[in-house]
């Protein structure tokens, strides 16, 4: 567990919802590794489109982002929209899109991307088991993002957690969004769960709306819904955080 001086002091993003950012220790941190879990196949695109929202908030106008992907979260997710991005305020025109089918290369792309100081934040996308990010992995993936700054999502689908260097884990839903007039779907909306941090509260659970203006989250509330074809998670609508196995008042 880190010092809680030294938790105090890293580099942190606001989220702009306050219970998130304070169980995180004033937000997200910056130069540590995020995992962020679908909760199931049909929270793929869910959980990319998280990964994409926590990278517009976290870079600057003119960073770059490297988004590097397995051959097999390809064929499972399919291709990346540059539009749908930059509908979620994003810059895809600043993105490099690496598509690498050896396990082990993928890895070492990414620990040579954060080394190479030239990066807001990295992205790796991977779809099942995958033996090669072991516990050694994934400290040399956590040293590599200290060093340099940036942070790094690991994006997984089809897996379970498994022992890491991460500083958060995180679980993600898709969930519906507030309807626009005409009925029309609202702004992007997810179930997480914080599964783990390396310092702090977890087992928390937020509905999040992203605003692609600000650039930054709130949490959604009351109004008509649109609805989406699967299960909701069990975060409560627009109460707060809601512990592991709670219901929200």
């Amino acid at each position: 567990m880190l010092p809680p001086g030294l938790r105090r002091s890293l580099r942190r993003w606001a989220s702009g919802v306050a219970s998130l950012d304070a169980a995180l220790g004033g937000g997200l941190a910056y130069g540590r590794v995020h995992e962020l879990y679908a909760t199931d196949g049909g929270d793929v695109a869910a959980a990319a489109g998280f990964a994409l929202s926590l990278a517009t908030g976290m870079t600057d106008m003119g960073d770059a982002v490297s988004w590097l992907r397995s051959r097999r979260a390809v064929r499972q997710a399919g291709v990346v929209q540059a539009n749908g991005w930059a509908e979620m305020g994003g810059r895809p025109e600043n993105c490099a899109f690496g598509i690498i089918a050896d396990a082990k290369e993928l890895l070492r792309a990414a620990v040579d991307g954060l080394r190479s100081g030239a990066l807001g934040a990295v992205i790796v996308e991977t779809c099942g088991a995958l033996p090669e990010l072991d516990l050694t992995a994934s400290r040399r993936l956590a040293l590599a993002a200290e060093k340099s700054g940036p942070p790094l999502f690991l994006l997984r689908s089809g897996a379970e957690p498994v022992p890491s260097a991460a500083e958060t884990r995180w679980r993600v839903a898709a969930a519906a969004s507030r309807a626009l007039p005409g009925n029309a779907p609202g702004a992007p909306v997810f179930d997480i769960e914080l599964l783990r941090q390396r310092s702090g509260p977890c087992g928390l659970s937020w509905r999040l709306e992203w605003n692609r203006d600000q650039c930054i989250f709130t949490e959604t509330g009351a109004g008509a819904l649109v609805s989406v074809s699967r299960r909701g998670s069990p975060a409560a609508t627009g109460a707060g955080p809601v512990r592991h196995g709670q219901r929200a008042a």
